[in-house]
């Protein structure tokens, strides 16, 4: 495995906000200890177990994020691990990890209810990328960005709709968006790249300063005072966050 590993978490990630924690099934010590640095690093936390009973135990007990789990496994592979995980109504995600590159293994691993496959060796790079995707797929698909209230504003982001008391308000498409792209990220913090990756994309070439004019847009539409916003903070150097 080809690490990088950095000192501090990320811009992405504000020391004081709560972090996803991930589940390591891995029983060889060194690639537990270099995937949990990895996570640690980017500011993820991190539960280990070095076999399929107690991976299966922890995963039950403590409801991880994300699991990254081996396929070769003592007392419990990998595949008969997720299996039953899923019989079980565990709808975690699960990122299968494995020496065994075989279409057949991927295949099985797939059916018995893996989200996604990674061979080894692989890059830090892609397994960060690869644990980022399901995070986000995960926290979109639990719907707990779909409405929003804000003070007294209440946001509905898929039908897109608001209103202050009985009073519409009217917001764009790209208002829209971007609320939801905050608030799919609780407490993370969004550059603004990718407001621009999103919202627009690239090949509308926008630039930095649309969506800053798009965050003073919506903020005069939602916050009780301009110059002290409640909802839309400032990173400086980095981009927002929705803090509600």
């Amino acid at each position: 495995m080809n690490l990088h590993i950095k000192t501090a978490p990320s811009a992405a990630h504000p020391a004081d906000k709560p972090f996803p924690r991930v589940l390591i099934i891995e029983d060889e010590l060194p690639m537990r200890t270099a995937l949990s640095d990895c996570l640690e690093a980017e500011g993820y936390r991190v539960l280990k177990a070095d076999n399929g009973e107690d991976g299966l135990n922890r995963a039950i007990a403590e409801m991880p994020d994300l699991i990254l789990l081996d396929i070769m496994l003592p007392r419990l592979d990998g595949f008969e691990l997720c299996a039953e995980l899923r019989r079980l109504a565990q709808t975690v995600p699960i990122l299968m990890l494995t020496a065994k590159g075989q279409i057949e293994d991927r295949v099985t691993g797939l059916d018995a209810g893996a989200d996604d496959y990674l061979v080894k060796p692989f890059s830090t790079r892609e397994l960060l990328a690869r644990v980022r995707a399901l995070l986000r797929r995960a926290r979109k698909q639990s719907g707990i960005a779909r409405k929003l209230a804000l003070g007294g504003i209440e946001i509905d982001l898929v039908a897109q709709t608001a209103r202050r008391g009985k009073k519409p308000l009217h917001l764009t498409a790209k208002e829209f968006a971007m609320l939801k792209l905050m608030a799919e990220c609780p407490g993370e913090v969004i550059s603004r790249e990718r407001f621009l990756d999103v919202v627009w994309g690239y090949t509308a070439f926008p630039t930095t300063r649309t969506v800053d004019n798009h965050i003073a847009s919506l903020r005069a539409k939602i916050e009780p005072e301009l110059e002290l916003p409640l909802w839309i903070i400032t990173v400086h150097g980095v981009g927002y966050r929705l803090q509600f």
